[in-house]
C-alpha cells in the first residue's frame, strides 16, 4: 500500500472530512479524493460512507484504520531510525505546545537550538496542552512541550521543566482588590474567568472549591492566558494567572488558601524512539533549566 494513501486515508478518517483532511495535508480536495480512490480499488472495498455532509468509516474502513496508522507509524520509526545511524542532529523535529508555553518560555531555546543545528526543521504546532498529550499518544509529534496532566498515562515519559506559580487576581477596581484575607466563600459570588474546565489548570482550582463545599461561576471561558488577562485587567471578573505574566494591570488578590503550581514540561511517547534531533532539544531544555 502507498503510505501517501495511507496518510489521506487516516487523516480523513480523524478530521471527519476529506475538505479539513486536504488542509492538514496541504492537499486540494481532488487529490485527496484521487488517493481513497486509489486506495479503495487496490483493496477492493468501499472505506467511507457519506452520511449528510460527513464521512463515516465502512467496516472495512474501521479495520483499516488501526493497521494503517500503526504501518504509518512504523514508516516514520525506520525514517528516524535510519536517519540516526549517520550521528547527525538533522531531518525534522515535530513539537507541540500549549500558546503560553510557545510565547513565553520557549523562544530563547528554540533559538538558540536553532543555532546549534541548522539542519534541522522545526516544525511547531501551537495547541492546548491536553490536546498535545493526545497526539504524542497516538505519535503524531516527537515531543511535546505542555502544562503536565495531573494523572499521567504509563505510555508517557514525562520531565518536568518549570513549575509555574499560580496567583489569584483581578483589577485594581474589582471590588475583591480591596480586601484582605479573602477566602474561597468570598470569591464564589463573583463571577471567574478561566480556562476551559477540561484543562489541568481550572481542574486544580475546580478541586480546590470543592474541597472547601464552594462553587466557582466560571461564566467566561477562553484557554488563551493572554485573553484572560485583558478580560480580567477591564474587570470583568477574577481569575488564576501565572505569576510570569501578571503586571501593573492587575492585582493578586490577598486569598487564604495554600500556594497553587501547576508543572510545566516535556512529554513524549515511551514507545517512540526520539531522533537525535528530539534528544538533543531536550537535552539543552534539561540543562539549561531548573525544576
Amino acid at each position: 500500500m502507498d503510505t501517501q494513501h495511507l496518510q489521506a486515508f487516516v487523516a480523513i478518517a480523524e478530521n471527519g472530512s476529506f475538505s479539513a483532511a486536504g488542509e492538514r495535508l496541504h492537499l486540494t480536495q481532488p487529490a485527496i479524493s484521487k488517493r481513497i480512490a486509489l486506495l479503495e480499488e487496490q483493496i477492493k472495498a468501499k472505506l467511507f460512507d457519506r452520511v449528510g455532509r460527513q464521512v463515516v468509516l465502512t467496516q472495512a474502513g474501521n479495520l483499516l484504520l488501526h493497521k494503517a496508522t500503526n504501518i504509518l507509524n512504523e514508516v516514520t520509526a525506520t525514517k528516524r531510525a535510519i536517519a540516526d545511524l549517520r550521528g547527525n542532529v538533522s531531518g525534522k523535529l515535530s513539537i507541540a505546545t500549549s500558546h503560553h508555553l510557545g510565547l513565553h518560555y520557549l523562544p530563547p531555546y528554540l533559538r538558540e537550538f536553532s543555532t546549534s543545528y541548522p539542519e534541522v526543521k522545526l516544525d511547531l504546532h501551537f495547541l492546548d496542552s491536553e490536546h498535545a498529550y493526545d497526539e504524542i499518544l497516538q505519535g503524531r509529534f516527537d515531543i511535546a512541550i505542555i502544562t503536565l496532566a495531573l494523572e499521567q498515562d504509563a505510555r508517557i515519559n514525562s520531565n518536568i521543566l518549570w513549575r509555574d506559580q499560580l496567583q489569584f487576581v483581578a483589577a485594581p477596581t474589582h471590588p475583591l482588590a480591596a480586601l484582605a484575607n479573602i477566602q474561597l466563600a468570598d470569591l464564589s459570588p463573583h463571577q471567574a474567568i478561566m480556562p476551559d474546565t477540561n484543562t489541568y489548570t481550572t481542574r486544580l482550582i475546580k478541586e480546590l472549591f470543592d474541597q472547601q463545599g464552594q462553587s466557582l461561576d466560571i461564566t467566561m471561558v477562553t484557554n488563551h492566558l493572554d485573553t484572560i488577562k485583558m478580560m480580567l485587567s477591564i474587570g470583568l471578573g477574577w481569575g488564576v494567572l501565572p505569576s510570569s505574566i501578571i503586571d501593573n494591570q492587575l492585582r493578586v488578590l490577598d486569598v487564604n488558601c495554600p500556594p497553587i503550581s501547576r508543572s510545566l514540561g516535556c512529554i513524549y511517547h515511551n514507545q517512540r524512539s526520539l531522533n537525535n534531533a528530539a534528544s538533543a532539544f531536550v537535552n539543552l531544555l534539561k540543562q539549561k533549566l531548573v525544576a
